[in-house]
């Protein structure tokens, strides 16, 4: 299948100001015929949903949980890019460009981050307006502090909760929709299929999640801002709650995935204690602003961190890097902090730790400063921990964060369905095989209040207007084969729980397509992950009936999307013979230890198109070209 990414012409400055002059638009009475479902309702979703209700559209937007505004965007602590240069360091939208597309070690499609670049600035704009309390200096001006993979201060933030701010700016947007009536909101309401009618997206099938109806909602395109699929590896900084089950089934529905094995792993995370957790808990990258990360210098040195002097103590991201040094980006330190702890140099239980130390930052700035800058986040570790941060350095190591893989979408955010539109961290689009800090939180609001209101406008106007409505044999179809999935799930009532399956699948992919890869380990989960579907679908005990709240059902259907995507991802980091960014094949590194991409075979999104049950996916290429960044070792040091 050929992948048409629809770029549009004309110089790289100019491509979405001339696009969207291109595009065809919806006069403002029609608008009013239209309807449009969105499913999620985190900063992608509930921008978009209150960016098309305010233009006129008819929208239903869709959440699982039991208010939009928990969603897990508001776990995105740090901050938000934006290139408006007010620290005057010498920031600007092509230098946001250029160390986007670097830091995702240039396995991004360049027109898409170059215009997320651009809207980067109008997003500050739009959050200002609707209130979000970000950080100022003493002259009033917005505060900017640094984040890894650039030189510059372009992030902005709110303490150590910029994302819960800037959701609650999009949730208030919404909920005014909401209250004039131009946004059905539906909360404890879960997507299980994408609805196609003659080639195009029409609809959805949901679930109630307090009474177990299924029910088919129809409309004229369908948006999917449901997040990313950290948590097939189990633990992940993720809400647990976090799935691939809606844009796994619009795969198997005709939209391609791409990229699945481009996972992010975040270097600064509680580290793991125990079998008894079911998420880890991130960090902020904020914090390495001004924390040392480091470790003993020699192998097994047990003493406590006080205890330890500076001559015996290795800084090593400032040592390998020392151009980035503590912000080098995640791909990196994570490695980095790996390395030392297989050396032994590791501290904390079982030598999963490194220190993140606020020591000299206290002496140079006061406690009190440190308090305001990241007060919360301190609270938060003390709390966990039970180990006071002021006085002793933080533990961290790296987790599943992020995932730059999603479904295939063209430049006007449209997935290989037409009608269905993907947007935020649930499509491919901006990061390539790594995203820099505080870009996850403007690649959503890009997304939401400034791409999907002109792209879903222009697939309208060019697309003929029929009426579908949820009677259509389709919605019937797909609603029969949610029921059949269910009932399969309820009737099999075997030995062992849900949670153990997502457990073993977990630990399994982590330690073979985790932060190292090899063609043996991949081979390895290739070999395991049918087995351990097969067990699930005969041993596993679903407690319970669809006729009420259920939440061990919930979690079985999203599990068996789970262990069906696994098996995707490895066979994606199987077949990319390089190493990239957050895809570190061990076969392939430099000298230094670094990724080392084969540009000449891989410059390339794959996209894998879904081919039946049991049967291989299918691999399509939409080749990379990049003429404004030249291809070049990535190099922090």
């Amino acid at each position: 299948m050929v992948l048409d990414a629809k770029i549009p012409a004309g110089p790289m400055a100019q491509k979405w100001d001339k696009h969207r002059f291109d595009m065809k638009l919806v006069n403002p009475a029609n608008k009013r015929k239209y309807s449009v479902i969105v499913v999620g309702s985190g900063l992608a979703g509930a921008s978009a949903a209150a960016s098309l209700a305010e233009l006129g559209y008819q929208v239903r937007c869709f959440c699982f949980q039991d208010s939009p505004r928990r969603a897990h965007s508001i776990a995105a602590q740090g901050g938000i890019n934006a290139a408006k240069n007010y620290p005057n360091d010498g920031d600007s939208i092509q230098r946001l460009f250029y160390d986007t597309v670097k830091g995702g070690d240039f396995r991004s499609r360049e027109a898409n981050v170059y215009r997320l670049a651009q809207i980067s600035n109008q997003i500050i704009d739009q959050c200002v307006a609707q209130g979000v309390p970000f950080a100022r200096e003493y002259g009033g001006l917005l505060d900017n502090r640094s984040f890894g993979g650039a030189l510059v201060s372009r992030t902005f933030y709110a303490r150590g909760q910029t994302g819960q701010q800037l959701l609650l700016g999009a949730y208030q947007a919404l909920e005014r929709q909401i209250g004039l009536g131009t946004v059905k909101m539906h909360t404890r309401t879960e997507m299980l299929d994408v609805v196609v009618v003659d080639g195009q997206a029409r609809g959805i099938v949901t679930r109630n999640l307090l009474t177990g109806k299924i029910e088919s909602h129809a409309a004229d395109a369908v948006i999917l801002a449901t997040g990313g699929y950290g948590n097939v590896f189990f633990l992940s900084t993720n809400a647990v709650g976090c799935n691939v089950t809606a844009t796994f089934r619009a795969y198997k529905k005709g939209a391609m995935f791409a990229n699945p094995c481009y996972t992010q792993i975040h270097p600064t995370c509680i580290p793991v204690t125990g079998d008894h957790q079911s998420k880890l808990t991130l960090m902020s990258e904020s914090l390495r602003n001004d924390g040392r990360v480091w470790v003993p210098k020699q192998k097994g040195d047990t003493r406590a961190a006080a205890q330890i002097p500076e001559s015996d103590r290795d800084y090593f991201l400032e040592r390998k890097y020392p151009t980035y040094g503590n912000l080098a980006p995640r791909d990196i330190a994570s490695r980095a902090a790996k390395q030392v702890c297989d050396e032994g140099r590791g501290v904390g239980p079982g030598g999963r730790g490194v220190y993140l130390d606020f020591a000299d930052a206290i002496k140079r700035l006061t406690e009190k400063t440190i308090k305001e800058k990241y007060g919360n986040l301190f609270d938060m570790y003390a709390r966990i921990t039970g180990e006071n941060p002021y006085r002793t350095p933080m533990r961290i190591y790296p987790a599943v964060h992020y995932t730059m893989g999603g479904l295939w979408v063209d430049y006007n955010l449209m997935s290989t369905i037409p009608g269905l539109h993907v947007a935020g961290e649930a499509n491919f689009s901006d990061h390539g095989a790594n995203r820099l800090g505080a870009s996850a939180l403007m690649q959503g609001l890009a997304d939401g209040y400034f791409v999907l209101p002109y792209t879903i406008g222009h697939y309208l106007a060019s697309t003929p207007k029929t009426t579908v409505t949820a009677d259509h044999p389709e919605f019937k179809k797909a609603e029969a084969q949610v029921r059949e999935g269910i009932q399969k799930l309820l009737s099999i009532k075997g030995k062992r729980t849900v949670t153990s399956f997502h457990r073993e699948l977990g630990l399994l992919l982590w330690e073979n397509c985790g932060m190292g890869r090899t063609e043996a380990s991949l081979k390895k989960a290739l070999a395991r992950i049918p087995e351990l579907r097969a067990e699930f679908w005969k041993n596993v005990n679903v407690l319970g009936e669809n006729e009420a709240l259920n939440p061990a059902l919930e979690r079985a259907g999203r599990v068996a999307d789970f262990l069906e995507f696994g098996e995707l991802m490895c066979q994606d980091a199987l077949h990319r013979n390089e190493s990239c960014g957050g895809h570190f094949r061990e076969e392939h590194q430099t000298e230094d230890g670094e990724a080392k991409r084969d540009d000449q075979n891989f410059a390339y999104v794959a996209a894998w198109q879904y081919a039946g049950e049991g049967k291989p996916a299918l691999l399509n290429k939409e080749p990379l070209t990049f003429d404004e960044v030249h291809l070049a070792q990535r190099s922090y040091k």
